[in-house]
């Protein structure tokens, strides 16, 4: 029988989204000034108002005030009717030393050794459903608020939007788990008071969609056969969406972790990643996760694989390694055989990660919005951005595993 399932997404504007990049932006200060740096920060913002707690290893001095009110700005809350403003807001930093017990158990002599700065388990996700290994409802809604966010910041048509939104997005799947048609899109944004709710769905099913449409078609995914002429779609259901952002509801940092992932189609063992830096194996194993994943489902070892690591804290070899193929491997092996054979083929002792990924670099604040995997790798100023999304084991596994 075939059945439903959603995922959904948020905009940058939200507030729980604000808080996150606030907070990988101080990250991303702190490393370009100096690279060995250990960041854990929390940032909280409501009405008026931001807060920034957590503790710091660093010969790097940051400017805090400056870099938050330079997110808020850059996100679009630059109005006081807003109630919440990039030059007004009141700033507020509780930034610590971090604690030597902690730092003890993760900086070594020899770097290699570096041992995980705390204990936990992390999860990776594939699938073939779509042109980025993604879940369909993870990728349809991180799509749409994207174009959303777009037309808002041309400013040239749907001119009353503002910056807080959220997707949803339900695909219905046939009895061998493959994707058939979207059958309900739900779009919430929050808008300026001149205009009715009737005007604001119009403009999503004529101005929205097809650029979303137009987007998957130029990237050749085929999500695009997905979307038919038949789907539910609610706009603002509650009919009103005025008072949006930090001013609506208190953001917090990490309070997004599913829609960071994949969308709840994956085990996720709790930890966030904004904020913090990659010694903190809940990001930087995490993005180790997805990259193997991502590589085996490439590679044709099979067409859905979740990848789970855990370590115990100031260990630098994983406690253990776990791969589920879902009955959906390729290769005449057990699920066991693919992970056993994995411990020899990837280094994840976390400073081999870091290195491979080079997670010392200042690239964390464009993860912070729209997820942090599924996103297309690109370089900047010679710096690798989402270098987990990379395809370059693809051939050594193909190899590896006979392919």
């Amino acid at each position: 029988m075939s059945y439903l399932y959603t995922s959904e997404s948020v905009s940058e504007g939200h507030p729980d989204k604000v808080s996150d990049q606030i907070s990988d932006a101080i990250l991303d200060e702190f490393l370009k000034q100096d690279p060995q740096s250990k960041v854990a920060c929390e940032t909280l913002c409501t009405t008026g108002l931001v807060v920034v707690s957590g503790e710091v290893k660093s010969d790097a001095y940051v400017d805090i005030q400056g870099t938050v009110r330079e997110v808020i700005e850059k996100i679009g809350y630059n109005n006081a009717d807003l109630m919440f403003e990039s030059k007004s807001c009141g700033v507020l930093s509780a930034i610590h030393e971090q604690s030597p017990d902690i730092n003890q158990g993760v900086e070594r002599a020899t770097e290699e050794e570096q041992g995980a700065g705390d204990q936990g388990m992390m999860f990776g996700y594939a699938t073939n459903e779509t042109a980025a290994l993604m879940p369909a409802t993870a990728m349809l809604s991180h799509i749409i608020l994207q174009e959303l966010s777009k037309i808002r910041r041309q400013g040239k048509v749907m001119t009353y939007l503002r910056p807080d939104a959220k997707s949803q997005v339900t695909i219905e799947y046939d009895d061998n788990n493959k994707p058939q048609r979207v059958h309900t899109i739900v779009v919430s944004t929050q808008h300026a008071d001149c205009v009715e709710v009737s005007q604001i769905k119009t403009d999503i099913q004529n101005i929205l969609m097809p650029r979303v449409k137009s987007r998957l078609a130029d990237a050749g995914d085929h999500l695009l056969e997905l979307i038919k002429d038949d789907y539910i779609l609610y706009v603002n259901p509650t009919g009103k969406f005025v008072i949006g952002g930090p001013a609506g509801d208190t953001g917090l940092t990490g309070r997004k972790i599913i829609v960071d992932t994949y969308g709840g189609r994956s085990g996720h063992g709790g930890g966030a990643f904004s904020g913090k830096d990659s010694s903190k194996v809940d990001r930087s194993a995490a993005y180790a996760m997805r990259y193997i994943a991502k590589n085996l489902v490439a590679a044709g070892v099979a067409e859905q694989v979740q990848v789970q690591v855990a370590y115990a804290i100031g260990v630098a070899e994983p406690v253990s390694l776990y791969v589920n193929t879902f009955g959906t491997s390729k290769v005449a092996m057990k699920d066991g055989e693919i992970a056993a054979k994995l411990k020899g083929l990837f280094d994840l002792r976390p400073a081999k990660i870091v290195s491979k990924f080079g997670l010392k670099k200042p690239i964390f604040y464009p993860t912070a919005s729209y997820g942090h995997f599924g996103r297309e790798p690109y370089v900047e100023n010679g710096v690798q951005f989402f270098g987990w999304e990379l395809l370059d084991s693809v051939d050594m596994l193909r190899k590896e595993f006979g392919i």
